[in-house]
This record gives structure tokens, C-alpha cells and sequence, in this order.
């Protein structure tokens, strides 16, 4: 079994040592005769962070496979909330990845683990199912009171834009001049060859 180890400390917990982390997962690895082929530390960055560098590159490395079981000292060391938690082991199933948290006892290569990552599955779809419902009702709501949904329409002056191109107008030159993404504006100017009298309305 190729392990890795994620250790973090933050500037919050004066006197800790990430090695202190490190040294119980060695021993750890060592009794499951797991080849430990990788460490992750994020020393002095709290968990709180979106963003963390080795935290980072150890969830892409799980999407590259390079590993088939991550190691953690604590939930708290791992992920910043129980969201990011759920999601992150959901990836690492996706991956065919175990995940083990040594001091809650959380281990997806066992039964008990296993129970476990189900529990925190079912949270995970039970949160996503939630946002959806939130998401439909926001949606009839905003039809109930008549406000228009999707992207507002913008009226676009094709004539204008075949103007600037007879006088040698490049497309960015273009949509500079008329504030249009590119294909907003060659829609509309290839559009009034149908309708050459007509400032052609369409989605930016």
C-alpha cells in the first residue's frame, strides 16, 4: 500500500511540532507495513485557509494516482470544515483512495471506517440536496415576482458593426469600439445580411 502523510500545524498552536505528527504516522505505517512514499506539511498556516501549498499538491497528486492511502493526524489538521471533509473523501472514493484519520479512529480500509465515510456521504448528498431545493425555490420565487431569469438581453446595432468592418476594423477593434465579445458581434453583423435594415437584439 503506497501511504502519504498530511501534517499541518498553524501559528495558533504555540510549541507543536509537525515532526511530533509525522513520527506516530511512520509508526503507524510501519505496523500496517504500508510504504509510506510521500509527506505533506503545512507548518504555520491555519486550518481555516482556502488555500494551502502542500495541502494543495497533495490533492492533485490523488487525482494523478500517485498514491493509494492518505493519512491524517485529525479531521481539524485535515480540512477547514465538515463540508470540505465530506467532499474531499468523496474524491479520494471517486479515486479508489483510503483515507485515514489516526485520533478519531477513521479508517476506510476497515468495516467501522467504512460505516463511517457512508455517514459522512449521505451528509454530504443530504447538503447538495438542500442547496438544489434552495436553489428551485429562489428560481419561483423570482418568476413569481416577474423578474426575468438568465442572461439579460443586450441590443446589438449590426449596421454599426458592418460599418466599422468596410472601414478595416479587425474583431477585437470592434468589440472595443462597441463593448461586444467577438462572438456577440460577428453574430450580429452576419445576421444582417438576412435583415439589413434591423439592429439585431441578442445575448451578449
Amino acid at each position: 500500500m503506497r501511504a502519504v502523510l498530511y501534517g499541518r500545524v498553524s501559528t495558533a498552536n504555540n510549541g507543536q511540532d509537525v515532526t511530533m505528527q509525522i513520527r506516530e504516522f511512520h509508526e503507524f505505517c510501519k505496523n500496517r507495513g504500508w510504504n509510506v512514499t510521500d509527506e505533506y506539511v503545512d507548518a504555520g498556516i491555519s486550518g481555516s485557509k482556502d488555500s494551502r501549498p502542500e495541502l494543495n499538491r497533495l490533492m492533485a497528486d490523488a487525482k494523478r494516482r500517485k498514491f493509494d492511502a492518505v493519512i491524517v493526524y485529525r479531521f481539524d489538521r485535515f480540512a477547514r470544515s465538515t463540508r470540505h471533509l465530506v467532499n474531499a473523501l468523496a474524491e479520494f472514493n471517486a479515486l479508489g483512495i483510503q483515507f485515514v484519520s489516526m485520533h478519531e479512529g477513521v479508517d476506510t480500509t476497515t468495516p467501522n471506517g467504512r460505516l463511517v465515510f457512508g455517514i459522512f456521504a449521505s451528509i454530504a448528498e443530504f447538503e447538495r440536496e438542500l442547496i438544489r431545493d434552495r436553489v428551485r425555490s429562489g428560481l419561483r420565487n423570482a418568476k413569481a415576482k416577474g423578474k426575468r431569469l438568465g442572461r439579460p438581453r443586450t441590443n446589438v446595432n449590426a449596421a454599426k458593426i458592418a460599418s466599422l468592418r468596410s472601414q478595416g476594423a479587425s474583431w477585437s477593434e470592434v468589440c472595443t469600439e462597441t463593448g461586444l465579445t467577438a462572438g456577440t458581434a460577428k453574430r450580429a453583423f452576419y445576421s444582417l445580411s438576412k435583415n439589413p435594415s434591423e439592429a439585431t437584439p441578442l445575448t451578449a
